[in-house]
């Protein structure tokens, strides 16, 4: 999935790398890969896969990130509710550089005389790919098939195919209507929210009366078109709008010759999360209903991810923003030798992610473990799980690079 979990490459008139960068296993031949990009994938994957672990083995693994599922005055672990936390960090990154791969893939492609039609040809059968695998691959590692569980793969999928047409909006335009988007989700579905809080706990369901088809695109939900159970965890509307922030971001980095706006990038963080304190201090609208028991961090902390709230959006994507900033700046001399692995694991992500959850669902039951462990024993598992899929993901990283094909972009 090259605009998705792939490594985005900047335009060619980008400035040379050095020879470090040049000689890692993650670089391209052409060595114009923005590493910071890769890196910060690279990162986010292994704290997905400690999420993912927690799943498997985790006996006290907490699930709070939505009203439907915390009622007020329930208790928060520490130590569980921040392993969960961290891991928030993950989809919106995925979804935000998604979204500004693909404008930098589109744009070069473009530069280089590619017809408008095929680009997005392209990107909607790559989307309806990545689409797919979410209820015929991902749902046997989560659900065993007994269930059909659309995510971050579904949402991606289907953002893509949205920008097939979006992306001829100026970039500006496509920032404001991104940011539009989320904010006007959670002032619509916050009223369900805050009635499903109010409500006995009963999980996804406790939402049954949305329709099937707006809780594809909307709220999220469980439900059961002709009999089958499907669980909408990422609806459409707020990801597409994260997508098409990330995709603004990417025609930005392009105009700019490929080089990551570092300052511009710290400014917009520290503004996100400013922008965060305010939400979450009034404590009104922009939290998807969940609102602060009281005024502890883990408190201002606990924001709703099921759908995701403005105030999460925030708090993730400014974070997010740092965090490129700060990884563009370690990479202004080269590619150090020490973020080499996290290299190799952004740059082929989507192979990682659809091996991981695999693995760790089938190691937790072929030993008996599933859920019966703590923490200890999740940090353990994702630590080799995160070492197991390293190598086959370099070899698979170094394979696309040398032999190039419909099936390595869609991979």
């Amino acid at each position: 999935m090259r605009p998705l979990l792939d490594g985005a490459r900047a335009p060619a008139a980008a400035a040379p790398p050095t020879s470090a960068a040049a000689t890692s296993p993650s670089a391209a031949p052409s060595s114009t890969r923005l590493h910071a990009i890769d890196w910060l994938r690279g990162l986010v994957m292994v704290l997905m896969t400690v999420d993912h672990a927690s799943g498997a083995f985790n006996a006290g693994r907490l699930f709070k990130d939505a009203a439907f599922a915390y009622h007020p005055g329930e208790g928060l672990p520490a130590a569980q509710f921040l392993t969960r936390w961290i891991t928030h960090l993950c989809a919106p990154t995925f979804v935000f550089l998604a979204g500004a791969s693909l404008a930098l893939s589109s744009s070069r492609r473009q530069a280089a005389g590619e017809p408008a039609g095929s680009i997005d040809r392209q990107m909607v059968v790559r989307g309806l790919f990545i689409l797919a695998l979410d209820p015929l691959w991902m749902s046997l590692a989560f659900m065993g098939w007994q269930r059909v569980l659309l995510q971050v793969l579904y949402a991606i999928g289907l953002s893509m195919v949205c920008m097939a047409l979006l992306r001829r909006l100026p970039p500006w335009l496509l920032a404001v209507a991104g940011a539009a988007l989320v904010v006007g989700v959670d002032l619509a579905v916050s009223p369900s929210m805050e009635a499903a809080a109010a409500a006995p706990a009963a999980g996804p369901g406790s939402r049954p009366g949305a329709p099937w088809a707006i809780g594809l695109l909307v709220s999220g939900g469980f439900y059961k078109p002709l009999g089958i159970g499907v669980i909408v965890g990422y609806p459409l509307a707020s990801w597409l709008g994260i997508m098409m922030l990330g995709f603004a971001f990417g025609a930005l980095v392009h105009r700019r010759g490929g080089h990551l706006p570092t300052a511009g990038l710290v400014a917009a963080g520290l503004a996100a999360l400013a922008a965060f304190c305010v939400v979450r201090g009034v404590d009104g609208p922009g939290n998807m209903g969940m609102h602060r028991d009281d005024l502890s961090l883990l408190q201002w902390l606990h924001v709703a991810k099921y759908p995701p709230s403005v105030s999460y959006c925030l708090l993730e994507l400014g974070l997010m923003a740092l965090l490129l900033a700060g990884l563009s700046a370690l990479g202004r001399g080269g590619e150090p030798r020490w973020l080499r692995p996290l290299g190799v694991l952004g740059g082929s992500a989507m192979l990682y992610y659809l091996l991981h959850a695999h693995l760790l669902e089938g190691a937790s039951l072929l030993l008996g473990l599933h859920g019966r462990l703590g923490l200890g024993a999740t940090w353990l598992a994702a630590a080799i799980c995160t070492v197991a899929l390293y190598f086959p993901c370099r070899a698979y990283m170094n394979y696309k690079l040398t032999h190039p094909s419909w099936l390595t972009r869609l991979l």
